[in-house]
């Protein structure tokens, strides 16, 4: 089964704990802190595997968790880190985070990794917090909570390549003509379900990657058919061979299959046309084919859509007539040409720059918001102070005054009485509960 779209769930690893603990040792009089600092939490990175061709085990496994760091030791000793999680994707896998849309990267060469969710460090021990006024402390953190996301993986065939044209125009004979692929070919619609890539080998030793891309139709940018399934592996061919069925055996015009086939790949990214293309007329073997080719050519040389007329390039995948002679020519197109930006390279581009322009905003007043539930609590939000709720350890009074005063410098005091709390009132973060004390 080919599987070339999923959402995935990653979660990153929490650091451990750190403790609070103090020296024990005889002849040790007045033993200091010695609270050691928990462990850094495993990240999850994917990594592109060659070996893989679909993302279709991800269609059964989509949860990937990495594990927590260790938590601090007595005498100062660290946790043990925890190892980084490493899921295997194919080559040519976009990343994208499917909640705010932005675009984490492009993995298209084996080995290329890339760290989608980075695990949290581990909490200090109290052996961080001595100081000349509280020389024992019985302070420390938790780890910091791993980050946690759901990724959108699409998968863009690697091909130089792409063969497009209407169902039954004679894509997979082709491929299977001059590969050593093996699609599905019959003689009705839509056949080849899947994209299929093979390996062309020219005498003279040159090689490329081409791909028979299925299902394009009239209509398919907007769903029609199987096209918008596959159109955006189209996206990283450089080369693009358009296939024309010229024997006119179902009845359609050769030419009007042309247009809309171009007009779909404009629909779907404007700058596909600008790809260099070879309309390729394929079974030029039968009867009308000669005559059709005549008026096609005719056609396409009026073609006011097209910024340049394509070479027509006449071949019978059967006969083999021309085979070898279209391969050679665009062997020579592919040489010249350059890697074009995808979609979401060019998406991509656009974050980036986005991101480099720095503009002077007014500061929140507060990194925080307040609500009230129907039972007259006070609710605290938001990811800095949630963040600082879970480092926090609540099993000592020193951490939980430290934790308060934290409140204070952030301003939660403050915008309480704005809001108009008074002292008593029921304040919760996440499930903990206390009372505002003026």
């Amino acid at each position: 089964m080919f599987v070339d779209q999923v959402k995935i769930n990653v979660k990153a690893g929490n650091g451990g704990d750190g403790i609070v603990a103090f020296r024990r040792e005889k002849f040790v009089p007045n033993g200091g802190p010695a609270g050691g600092d928990g462990g850094k939490g495993g990240s999850v990175i994917l990594k592109v595997d060659e070996g893989l061709r679909t993302l279709m085990d991800f269609r059964y496994h989509r949860h990937f968790k990495a594990k927590n760091g260790e938590k601090g030791m007595n005498k100062g000793m660290y946790g043990r880190g925890a190892s980084d999680f490493y899921v295997s994707v194919p080559e040519g896998t976009t990343v994208t985070d499917d909640e705010t849309g932005e675009i984490l990267g492009d993995l298209l060469h084996d080995g290329d990794e890339l760290v989608v969710a980075k695990g949290g460090r581990g909490g200090r021990g109290n052996i961080h917090f001595a100081s000349a006024r509280n020389p024992a402390p019985e302070i420390a953190e938790n780890g910091e909570p791993g980050i946690e996301r759901v990724l959108r993986l699409e998968l863009k065939v690697l091909a130089d390549i792409g063969l497009v044209g209407f169902p039954s125009v004679g894509k997979s004979t082709l491929l299977a003509t001059v590969t050593s692929a093996k699609p599905k070919i019959a003689a009705y619609h839509f056949t080849t379900l899947v994209p299929n890539l093979g390996m062309v080998r020219l005498d003279d030793g040159r090689d490329f990657v081409m791909a028979d891309l299925p299902g394009l139709i009239e209509g398919a940018s907007q769903g029609v058919g199987l096209g918008i399934q596959f159109l955006r592996h189209i996206e990283r061919t450089r080369v693009i061979l358009h296939l024309v069925d010229l024997s006119g055996m179902d009845g359609r015009d050769p030419y009007d299959d042309f247009v809309k086939i171009n007009q779909e790949l404009l629909s779907y990214d404007e700058t596909l046309l600008e790809r260099p293309q070879i309309v390729v007329a394929s079974k030029m073997d039968l009867p009308d084919a000669k005559k059709n080719l005549a008026d096609f050519v005719v056609k396409i040389k009026n073609d006011k859509m097209l910024k340049t007329v394509p070479e027509v390039v006449e071949i019978s995948s059967v006969t083999h007539t021309g085979v070898k002679e279209l391969m050679a020519k665009a062997a020579d197109l592919l040489e010249k040409t350059p890697v074009f930006p995808t979609l979401a390279d060019r998406k991509r581009q656009e974050q980036l720059e986005n991101g480099t322009v720095y503009k002077f905003e007014e500061a929140e007043q507060y990194p925080f918001e307040i609500s009230r539930d129907p039972d007259a609590t006070w609710v605290l939000s938001g990811t800095e102070l949630d963040k600082l709720f879970k480092m926090t350890d609540f099993e000592h009074d020193e951490s939980i005054m430290r934790f308060a005063r934290q409140l204070r410098g952030m301003g939660v005091d403050d915008a309480l009485r704005a809001k108009g709390a008074k002292q008593g009132d029921l304040v919760r973060i996440d499930k903990f509960t206390f009372e505002f004390v003026e």
